[in-house]
């Protein structure tokens, strides 16, 4: 590795480089600004078609908020009438609000609610939101004998936004000093261990400014910043592992005959290329979310992608000029005190040499029964169910969620609402209407819809929207039901039938059905690229297509397992309580892909750096079987390391709120739980074992990997 041998030879022009380059990648984010998504980048399926058939006729789902106000407890009615005015008459004040509708009256005539739309984009609501809301506050205070809550996806977004934006930053407060410690045991030194997360931090703050450029091109769907801070801290530690166990035992194997420099890049032949090989699989993985043509794993990809790449530059450019400075300095001290800068490190832990023992002498036991134990870990993924994440599943300890419930339980008929979008030559709008009342008083006579159906129709008649309620939240499988019924029923059998007019239908429940739809549509394809990346990357690294096979059985492996682990704990009711979350009965739509996607690329972290190892053993002369024990049993410690870390960072989105985001974290954590502790160092080696020289077939030698360390320090010298 060129780079790193020149910046260990040059240390303080490649830690100003570094700077520069961070500073110069925030600023080029900062000056152009973040591009986010709109609302047109989030369709998806059906839905999706329906809303930009709205949109052409200016139908669109506008931003609204609806106030309620209500009696309290043994109060009465008589002032229900005046705040109602109160509120219309601010709300119509406003520069932010376009329209305010009449007040409507409960059933049970205790609670008045008013309709307020906003003007702008649906998805820019938010941002414009709090004048709305502090005008429902004076109300309130204004009228204490009522109950004044304001509710709508603006004010729901803003507090859920507000949720995620606190609840990452107590994360972060948390995930950090535990990283510290974790990294403190493993080095017994503050400066060792404050090297990591110092080069893992910075890499995520060139990461954040470069995705923002690459928002002109892939918008950011909000997701960007959170996948960034949660891989950057992952492969950035370790990357940096990696290269500080191989500079320690360069330093110890050279006995202070080699200068810093040439130890480091010592290193650099082979951690650096592993650091390389190890980034562009979690890069290459990562791009495979671009193929499920969807705006969030569009961001989330673009995310992972970039903190990566930045992450590999740091490895190859601004550590090994760190590591060069800090192995002078102890070296001078060394020296100063009489004794050597660096003792050989131990090769193998005891509970690690015991494992390899027990797996030495039975590999075929072995393999069976750690196999069988993933495989029952993965069963329960046969009952898998996917679905959106709705809003009824956001804490009610946000006002406006737990407003949103309210709001509902008083008027149900709120609760879902489908969009039957009809686009035709104005010619026909006679036709359109008839079909369109028709399917209207075909939804009058079943019971799962309610509520007086709404017909809008865009200024040039060709477009027709047609409102029906549904008393459920979109997740329940009633509302799923009345789609079913007007998308194979209703509609074909009305409007649908008019030969020449485009229908589909949208809505509440529609959008929630349609995207995990369209996920299942393209995870074959996504899997299938993942798989064949994973297989092809290996090759190229080590040379061995029985390897490559090897590494994709064992990603699957490992990936099943811990989505087996997030259907048992997340989709049951059982561990509720004691991770903090309501259940779903399903898993969020985005969980599993994202899991997939982001586990191969990080498992091939410890594959490459594993595989390396054994391979640098094998061309060292020493017989397969060996190679394969020594080569894990000296990289178990790294190994292990390296996943306490990512474990510490993953499992802290346990404690977030979003419950997506809670599935996201266990699964990850439990997926480098079982990589590091059941794949590396019990499946692997005894899938190995067994293949012995089979597994380096057809082969080929890289001379970009020293033989042995003795003629790297010939070679050096």
């Amino acid at each position: 590795m060129k780079a790193a041998r020149w910046s260990a030879g040059h240390p303080w022009r490649a830690v100003a480089g570094w700077v520069l380059f961070v500073v110069v990648c925030l600023g080029a984010g900062i000056s152009v600004g973040g591009v986010a998504a709109t609302s047109a980048d989030f369709r998806i399926g059906e839905a999706g078609q329906a809303e930009a058939m709205a949109e052409d006729g200016g139908l669109q789902a506008r931003p609204l908020e609806r106030v309620l106000i209500s009696v309290k407890e043994g109060g009465d009615t008589a002032s229900l009438d005046g705040a109602a005015r109160d509120v219309s008459a601010r709300m119509r004040a406003l520069p932010e609000v376009e329209a305010v509708a009449a007040p409507v009256r409960s059933a049970d005539g205790r609670s008045v609610r008013v309709d307020v739309t906003m003007r702008g984009p649906e998805l820019e609501a938010k941002k414009h939101v709090e004048p709305l809301l502090a005008q429902t506050a004076a109300v309130q205070k204004a009228h204490p004998e009522l109950v004044v809550d304001e509710s709508g996806s603006p004010s729901i977004s803003k507090d859920v936004q507000g949720q995620r934006d606190d609840d990452l930053a107590r994360t972060e407060m948390l995930a950090l000093p535990i990283t510290l410690i974790v990294l403190l045991l493993v080095f017994r030194s503050v400066v060792m261990a404050a090297l990591p997360l110092l080069l893992a931090v910075s890499s995520i703050v060139a990461a954040i400014g470069l995705s923002m450029v690459a928002s002109h091109v892939f918008p950011d769907a909000g997701v960007g910043t959170n996948v960034i801070l949660l891989v950057g801290m992952a492969v950035g530690v370790d990357y940096t592992l990696f290269y500080l166990k191989r500079e320690r035992e360069e330093r110890a194997r050279s006995g202070g005959r080699l200068s810093s420099a040439a130890v480091v890049g010592l290193a650099a032949a082979t951690a650096g290329r592993t650091v390389v090989m190890s980034g562009l699989a979690v890069a290459v993985s990562s791009a495979t979310l671009y193929l499920a043509d969807d705006v969030i794993f569009g961001s989330l990809a673009t995310g992972a992608i970039t903190v990566s790449l930045v992450a590999v530059v740091s490895s190859l450019t601004v550590l090994p000029a760190l590591l060069a400075v800090l192995g002078e300095r102890a070296e001078r001290r060394a020296a100063r005190r009489g004794v050597r800068a660096a003792e050989p490190a131990r090769r193998t832990g005891r509970i690690t040499g015991a494992v390899l023992r027990a797996t030495g002498r039975r590999p075929a036991l072995t393999l069976a029964v750690a196999t069988a134990l993933m495989l029952a870990l993965a069963a329960p993924l046969l009952g898998l169910k996917l679905t959106d994440v709705g809003r009824e599943t956001y804490s009610r300890d946000l006002p406006a969620v737990a407003a949103f419930h309210r709001v509902n339980d008083v008027f149900p008929e709120l609760s879902s609402v489908h969009r039957i979008v009809v686009r035709a030559d104005p010619a026909r709008k006679g036709e359109v209407g008839d079909g369109l009342a028709a399917l209207a008083q075909r939804a009058g006579t079943d019971p799962l819809f309610t509520g007086r159906p709404r017909v809008l129709t865009s200024a040039d008649h060709r477009v027709s929207v047609l409102e029906l309620s549904v008393p459920h939240y979109p997740s329940t499988e009633q509302a799923q039901e009345s789609l079913r019924r007007l998308r194979q029923d209703a509609v074909p059998a009305t409007v649908g039938a008019l030969s020449g007019v485009e229908v589909a239908v949208t809505g509440d429940v529609a959008r929630y059905a349609d995207y995990p739809e369209h996920q299942k549509d393209r995870m074959p394809l996504i899997i299938g690229a993942l798989l064949l990346a994973t297989f092809a990357l290996t090759v190229r690294a080590f040379g061995s297509p029985v390897l490559g096979l090897l590494g994709v059985l064992l990603n699957l492996l490992s990936a099943g397992a811990a989505l087996g682990l997030l259907t048992l704990v997340f989709q049951g009711t059982w561990a509720e309580g004691l991770l903090g979350f309501t259940s779903m009965g399903s898993i969020g739509s985005r969980v599993p892909l994202f899991l997939f996607v982001i586990l191969f690329g990080l498992s091939m972290d410890y594959q490459m750096f594993v595989i390396s190892r054994i391979q640098e053993a094998v061309r060292g002369g020493m017989p397969a079987r060996q190679a394969v024990l020594d080569g894990i049993g000296r990289s178990a410690s790294v190994v292990t390391s390296a996943s306490l870390v990512m474990v510490t960072v993953f499992a802290s989105f346990v404690g977030l709120h979003l419950i997506e985001m809670k599935q996201m974290g266990f699964s990850l954590a439990a997926a480098v739980l079982l990589d590091a502790f059941v794949i590396r160092l019990v499946i692997l080696p005894a899938a190995m074992l067994l293949l012995g020289g089979r597994a380096w077939r057809p082969g080929r030698r890289k001379a970009a990997i020293p033989a042995s360390t003795g003629q790297s320090m010939q070679n050096v010298g």
